[in-house]
Parts: structure tokens; C-alpha cells; sequence
């Protein structure tokens, strides 16, 4: 009875399935069922296109790969529901955003996106929403069943002691890092002429000689935004500096440009595009005042001032920061750099791979030793701004092979992934075996990851 259920229900899925009609007249077609979800060519095809947008790894043939990988994904969903697990959907909006926002960045242009995906643009953030919804679902359930990982460091030892040695990750140089930075004085005279030309900007779009976005394409100085004509994507209010966010969100008429706003990152004017809740859509132009060499030259004599005091030991270079330095993220630190590379080994940690430095201070301290202060250079800040800076090198490892002694976190993390792997393997596993499957014969002859999915 429970099997002419399944069949039943796999023939009413397949009746509405071949319904579907792509817009080249083709008729869409099931490839694999998993319980009481189908999963059509079609889909296989979108998840093609966005793991390629995204850049990730397709292991093998991709028509094998995408549908095993859709049908643990479904295995996980019927899990979230069976667990009543459940998202934010605020959270799924913002990193929806974030996700149309890197598409429109990397393609071009909206409307390159639009022809990417065969789809318009509210279709393509129908789709994005969904699919986010669907990962923070599956990553709830992974992270309740097999999130608590706790090995003993001989059950990590015995880990690191069973990897193969041509196996053993090799570990880049890292480096910690002191910096005191001090900004150059910006004359007045430069921040009125950017401010001129700002209000000029805007003359131009009320009197409708020239589009907002026109005018940001060729003048803003924001290079991640310029190409889009300004465009930010929707975001909510925390992916703004205050300045900019307060401004943007008290925007009502897109018609309208605001006035002139200060912000870390230079002069801004902004557009409204459009508002969804708690969520907008704004275009902006950004200048930056220029630096007069003159003023680089001051900074960088006040910096030789500083370093002669640390040399005579008259001061420390933690309370040189602490004093002197502009950078508010680390002159409370005594200068210590901490690394905020998201998905790094050492994120939160003071530690860097040299390609996790900004550029201009991985080009002064890569042949410097523990305890050597550069000479004052000038760099371009997280806001690309040109700042004067001096930094210390207070601990440094030498690329090398992973080992206990100085990568002990590195392999628990390892030896935690494997063992919860392991976990999640064994439970697919066992999920496989009582979950109704079918795929179509023409995707059968596949290598699958997981065995049980052909009865």
C-alpha cells in the first residue's frame, strides 16, 4: 500500500512536471524523486549556473555531482521540518542582498545578470531568497546534530599521527603585527572644491541634464559601485557607516538627490532607488578629498619623530599607538592588528597569512624578522585613504608543515571536520535507506558519493 502511495504520488509529480514548458518549448523532465520532492533538469541546470557564479568547486561530472548534492540537500530540509527547525527571515533577506549584490558586481550589470539567468531580476531574487532560506535551513540542522565536536588532544594527536605525510597541509608564513598610523591634514581648500563638484552632480540631475547614474559611472570613486552606476544592491541599515545610513534611509522621493554627506570613506551624494521594509536600494557618488604631498611629507616626518622615540627607548611601540596613532581599531590594542579575513584560519586572531595583510604593509614586512620596525611608508587605509604608518613585526613563522607544537588549533579544527564528516556520512546513510528514491535511468550511470540511492 505505502509503495502504490509513492508511485501515485511520483506519477502526479511527473503529470504536473511535464506542464512546465521552458520558453524554447522544450519540455522540462524529473530526473531524481527523494521522498515526496522531485527534482527536475531544469533546477539541476540553475544550481549549475549559481555554483559557477559563486565559484565553487563542481567535484567530477557536474550532471552526477548537482543532483546527489540537491538530493542531500532535500534529506536535510525533510530533517529541518521533522525538527521544526527555522530561519530569520531578515537574515535570509540581507544575505539574499549580499548574493545579488556579488552577481551584479561580478557579471557587470543588472541586466547582465537578467541574461545570465534567463530570468528578471525579481525572479533571480525570488530564486536567491529561496535557495539562502534552504542553506541557512540545512546549516540549523547540521549545526544542532553535529555541531558539538569535542576531541581529546590525544584523540587529535592519534588524527595528525594517521595523516599521510604528502597529506599534511603546509602552513604559509604568518605573521603578527604592530601599526601606528597618522593621517595627513586634508586643506580646506580641496574639501570645498569636492564639495563643488558634488553640488554641481546634483544640479545636473534636478535640472535633468545628466542621469545620477551617468555621473557616477564616470566620476564615482567608489570602484565596487561605480560600474553599476552607483547601485549599492538592497541592504539594510547595519551595511552602512552611520553617517551614510541615517541619509540614505530618511530618503523618500527617487526623484530628489540628499545633500552632501561626510562619512570615513570621503563625500557622498545619494539617490533613492527603492525601499523594501527595512531594506534599501540607493545609488551614491563618492569623492575623496586629495592628499597634497606636502601634507604626506608632514605625516611622515611626525612618524620619524615617533620611531626615533621608540629606538631611544624612551617609549614602547604599544604606548606609540596608544598615543599617537589614528587607526581606531588598533590604537586601543597598542597597535595589534587583529585578523578579520572572514573564513580564514586565524580569523579573530592576531596572525596573518601574508596575503591576509593589507598589500602595502605585506610589501614592507615581508623580509622583516621579529622585533624589526619598518621606516615610515605611506599605504592606502581599508578606506583607501593614504595614511602615514610605521609597523613592528612582533612574531613570525616560516612556511612549514603543519605540526602539533605551532599549528595545534589548525589540526583540532581539522580532526573536528573529519569526525563531524563522519557523522554526517553515517547519518545520510542511514536517512538513504528509508527514504523513497528514484532516478531516471539516463542518470543512473554515475560514481555517487553515497551508496543506497538505486534500489
Amino acid at each position: 500500500m505505502k509503495h502504490a502511495i509513492k508511485l501515485l504520488l511520483f506519477f502526479t509529480v511527473l503529470l504536473s512536471a511535464q506542464q512546465l514548458v521552458s520558453q524554447n518549448n522544450v519540455i522540462d523532465e524529473i530526473v531524481w524523486v527523494v521522498g515526496d520532492e522531485a527534482i527536475l533538469k531544469s533546477e539541476v541546470e540553475e544550481y549549475r549556473k549559481e555554483i559557477l557564479m559563486q565559484n565553487q568547486r563542481i567535484e567530477g561530472d557536474p550532471y552526477c555531482f548537482i543532483p546527489e548534492q540537491m538530493a542531500v540537500n532535500k534529506l536535510f530540509l525533510d530533517q529541518a521540518k521533522l525538527d521544526s527547525v527555522e530561519v530569520q527571515e531578515r537574515e535570509v533577506n540581507r544575505v539574499a542582498d549580499l548574493y545579488i549584490n556579488e552577481y551584479i558586481s561580478n557579471i557587470g550589470s543588472a541586466e547582465k545578470v537578467q541574461e545570465y539567468f534567463q530570468k528578471d531580476m525579481s525572479a533571480i531574487r525570488e530564486d536567491t531568497r529561496k535557495m539562502v532560506r534552504e542553506q541557512q535551513l540545512i546549516q540549523n540542522v547540521q549545526q544542532k546534530r553535529f555541531g558539538d565536536i569535542t576531541l581529546s588532544p590525544s584523540e587529535i594527536r592519534k588524527f595528525y599521527n594517521n595523516i599521510p605525510q604528502d597529506s599534511i597541509p603546509f602552513i604559509p608564513t604568518t605573521m603578527e603585527v604592530q601599526i601606528v598610523t597618522v593621517n595627513p591634514k586634508i586643506p580646506l581648500s580641496e574639501i570645498d572644491a569636492v564639495k563643488a563638484k558634488l553640488r554641481d552632480y546634483t544640479e545636473q540631475v534636478t535640472s535633468g541634464k545628466n542621469s545620477f547614474s551617468t555621473l557616477a559611472l564616470l566620476y564615482s570613486e567608489d570602484p565596487g559601485s561605480a560600474l553599476r552606476g552607483g547601485e549599492l544592491g538592497f541592504s539594510d541599515r547595519s551595511s552602512f557607516v552611520p553617517e551614510f545610513a541615517n541619509v540614505a534611509f530618511s530618503l523618500t522621493d527617487p526623484k530628489k538627490v540628499s545633500n552632501i554627506v561626510e562619512s570615513e570613506y570621503g563625500y557622498h551624494i545619494i539617490q533613492l532607488i527603492e525601499r523594501r521594509g527595512d531594506r534599501v536600494n540607493v545609488r551614491h557618488i563618492l569623492l575623496k578629498p586629495k592628499v597634497p604631498q606636502v601634507s604626506l611629507d608632514t605625516a611622515m616626518t611626525r612618524l620619524d619623530s615617533v620611531k626615533l622615540l621608540i629606538d631611544d627607548k624612551k617609549l614602547t611601540f604599544g604606548e606609540a599607538a596608544t598615543y599617537f596613532s589614528a587607526d581606531k581599531d588598533t590604537r586601543n590594542n597598542k597597535g595589534i592588528m587583529v585578523n578579520n579575513t572572514r573564513q580564514s584560519n586565524y580569523a579573530g586572531t592576531p596572525r596573518f597569512l601574508l596575503n591576509e595583510l593589507n598589500q602595502d604593509i605585506a610589501n614592507v614586512v615581508g623580509d622583516m624578522k621579529i622585533g624589526d620596525i619598518s621606516k615610515p611608508f605611506i599605504m592606502l587605509d581599508k578606506n583607501g585613504k593614504k595614511v602615514a604608518a610605521i609597523v613592528k613585526v612582533t612574531n613570525r613563522t616560516e612556511g612549514h608543515k603543519a605540526n602539533l607544537n605551532n599549528d595545534y588549533q589548525v589540526i583540532k579544527a581539522m580532526a573536528e571536520n573529519a569526525r563531524r564528516q563522519e557523522m554526517m556520512d553515517e547519518w545520510l546513510r542511514e536517512k538513504i535507506k528509508t527514504t523513497y528514491v528514484r532516478i531516471d535511468p539516463g542518470w543512473q550511470s554515475c560514481k555517487f558519493r553515497y551508496a543506497g540511492w538505486i534500489k
